[in-house]
């Protein structure tokens, strides 16, 4: 294990690193967006809307990073529920996959303890609340649905678009698109994490743990279930070699 950690150390940093940049995206545009005197609360009056541009916002951050020189070098998971997935799809090895989750899980952490020290009123205003993910008004068990339900459409549209050849350029636009529609449609009902180190991220700084385990169990409940479905009934059904580009 410290042999892997020895050869591949700087793809576990660029993890921690891109995690660390989402988590502070995220921050900075929900103050934005949500702080009551800042532009966004003052101009826009429609929560709709605002959430559009919320989503908007970090899809582009989704992107960006993807798409990035780092990003491309480590694959850009920046999320254990897809490391864990594609270890159980053999596209990943243990090891790497162990040194991955870690990163992830630190450099969110980091990321979020940096800002709060930084600037403690902005991130802990109600209105940004350190970015947690909590179920919404439906319960917490319907937002334990939704959250494995949008799992499970991420993963399976990576697994789809990357094994086609006209759209696997194009994997990490439609992920950033879902990322997008997803806070804008869905947020409300579980809060729309899809990834445990961004919940432990914010729950760390904000020093509460309700329903964390709705983040640590669905997203990769919902993500396995997608990659047992592209292994069983599709890449058994289907007339090319299913395999993962990047």
């Amino acid at each position: 294990m410290f042999a892997t950690l020895k050869n591949n150390w700087p793809n576990y940093l660029i993890e921690a690193w891109a995690l660390g940049m989402f988590m502070i995206s995220a921050t900075f545009f929900a103050g934005l967006l949500e702080i009551p005197g800042l532009p966004g609360r003052q101009w826009i009056s429609d929560p709709l809307v605002r959430r559009w541009l919320m989503g908007l916002a970090m899809g582009i951050t989704a992107i960006c990073l993807i798409y990035s020189p780092l990003g491309r070098r480590s694959g850009a998971h920046m999320n254990p529920a897809v490391t864990l997935t594609f270890l159980y799809l053999n596209k990943i090895s243990r090891f790497d996959a162990a040194w991955y989750v870690i990163a992830q899980c630190i450099g969110g952490v980091m990321a979020m303890m940096l800002f709060k020290i930084l600037f403690p009123v902005f991130v802990a205003a109600p209105e940004v609340n350190f970015v947690q993910t909590q179920p919404g008004l439906a319960g917490i068990w319907v937002g334990f649905i939704a959250e494995a339900a949008i799992s499970f459409g991420l993963i399976l549209m990576v697994l789809y678009s990357s094994n086609f050849e006209n759209t696997a350029p194009y994997t990490g636009l439609f992920a950033g698109c879902l990322v997008m529609l997803y806070i804008t449609l869905e947020a409300p009902i579980s809060g729309m994490s899809m990834n445990p180190a961004r919940s432990l991220a914010s729950a760390v700084a904000a020093g509460n743990f309700a329903h964390f385990w709705i983040y640590l169990i669905a997203p990769l409940l919902g993500m396995l279930s997608a990659a047992q479905v592209w292994k069983v009934w599709i890449c058994q059904k289907s007339e090319f070699k299913c395999s993962i580009v990047g």
